[in-house]
């Protein structure tokens, strides 16, 4: 009888080695047909065995590369003086309330009547001209609110305002509170974090990353430097500092040296050059000492990281379940369980970030069709190949951000009790 209970115990144990099953975890009684179960996977973060591979890995890798980043951000800090002075202007917001056509030319434009609720001649009612051709695509009405540039030498309050856009500040504020309440509704406090993730973006963004290209250092430096940066606040504040996500951002900052280092040799190598970039030409033209080619390069860098945060988080997270569920799994059979739940992942995000790019590309699109030009013609202008490099480019980080991650998510959780055969989930949570 002994013998035997060993035999079934090793058999039990081999079967748990060779298929990862979630266990059937209880509820709050015994005995019922359909039973819940949760499986708890702080108990991965807390095994000993994995804050040591883990430790190991934050102090050879990912430490010194977050020391590095925050250094070199440090040092290329813009501080003041970045502003190009012959392209500044002053600006104002004001209020329609009456408008006309144009004495002369009725079909050209509209002379709307606005008062400021900005300015130095706030509360002042000031005459506009809003022409109706060109980029104005949508009419100004009574009761809108529109944006202003400012004239300050010019003599008069009618010469001292041109039209330039509506403003959409309001109902901007609206969309984005619907947003918050959505993400935090859903997510609760790791949604509020998530908020303050993107608040740190948006930051790092307009604060570093654009003025520092501005001042001279080279935007590809600039963008990893930032990138880096950015993921490592957004992952720790949205996930929290644990083992899980040191490894989902070792697994990003593999992905996004990849991602560079392909978007840097196809940019050279299908000899893009930037100028078809959108409003490149004018950028160049301020700032005469602009690295068009970098900034296209560092734009596939930003344009990849948020997909590469989704696939690498994922990927973390799969594979601590998988060991929370089998903690006597090895690290191959977590690496090819993982790989499965990455395959159906990563086909649904490629072909999104593909389409993403393709989109932003429809107005050059739909001209090329106009004209009737061969497909192949098309593809390899600049502003088209531009779109399929950085497309596929961005697709092959995510890509290896899969097996990159899942490869060291395995590496830290593989093994860590292979005695322990979970047979009995009564120490799950409900």
């Amino acid at each position: 009888m002994a013998s035997r209970n060993v035999g079934r115990r090793r058999a039990d144990r081999a079967k748990g080695r060779r298929k990862l099953d979630i266990p059937a975890g209880h509820g709050h009684g015994h005995g019922h047909g359909h039973v819940d179960h949760v499986v708890d996977t702080s108990v991965v973060d807390s095994d000993a065995i994995v804050a040591r591979r883990v430790r190991i890995v934050v102090a050879a890798v990912l430490f010194p590369l977050i020391a590095a980043a925050l250094i070199a951000m440090i040092v290329m800090w813009p501080g003041g003086g970045i502003k190009v002075a012959s392209y500044q202007t002053d600006t104002a917001r004001g209020e329609v309330t009456a408008i006309k056509a144009c004495p002369e030319q009725k079909d050209q434009c509209d002379v709307a009547t606005v008062k400021l609720t900005t300015g130095a001649d706030k509360g002042q009612l000031a005459p506009i001209e809003v022409p109706k051709t060109g980029q104005v695509a949508i009419p100004v009405e009574v009761g809108q609110s529109v944006m202003l540039g400012v004239q300050t030498d010019a003599p008069t309050i009618a010469e001292r305002y041109q039209y330039v856009d509506h403003d959409r500040t309001k109902p901007l504020l609206v969309l984005a509170l619907i947003f918050a309440i959505a993400v935090v509704a859903l997510s609760r406090w790791r949604g509020f974090a998530a908020l303050i993730a993107l608040a740190v973006t948006a930051v790092m963004l307009t604060q570093f990353i654009l003025p520092a290209i501005l001042k001279g250092s080279n935007p590809l430096l600039v963008a990893v430097v930032g990138g880096a940066v950015i993921m490592a606040i957004a992952l720790f504040l949205t996930h929290g500092i644990n083992a899980e996500s040191s490894i989902a951002l070792s697994g990003t900052i593999a992905a996004l040296g990849l991602t560079v280092g392909l978007g840097w040799f196809f940019t050279k190598f299908c000899q893009l050059s930037g100028l078809a970039s959108e409003g490149a030409s004018a950028a160049k033209q301020f700032a005469p000492d602009l690295d068009l080619t970098g900034l296209l390069v560092a734009g596939m860098v930003i344009g990849a990281l948020g997909v590469l945060d989704d696939v690498t988080v994922t990927q973390a997270a799969a594979v601590w379940e998988l060991s929370a569920a089998n903690p006597a799994a090895s690290r191959r059979e977590l690496v090819s369980a993982g790989l499965r739940i990455g395959r159906t992942h990563v086909a649904s995000v490629v072909n999104t970030l593909v389409l993403a790019y393709a989109g932003a590309a429809m107005p050059v699109l739909i001209t090329f069709a106009i004209q009737g030009l061969p497909g192949q013609y098309v593809v390899s202008t600049e502003m088209v190949a531009m779109e399929v490099v950085r497309g596929l480019v961005g697709s092959l980080g995510i890509i290896a951000a899969v097996p990159l991650t899942t490869a060291l998510a395995a590496m830290a959780v593989a093994d860590r009790s292979r005695d322990l055969v979970v047979t009995e989930p009564e120490h799950l949570p409900a």
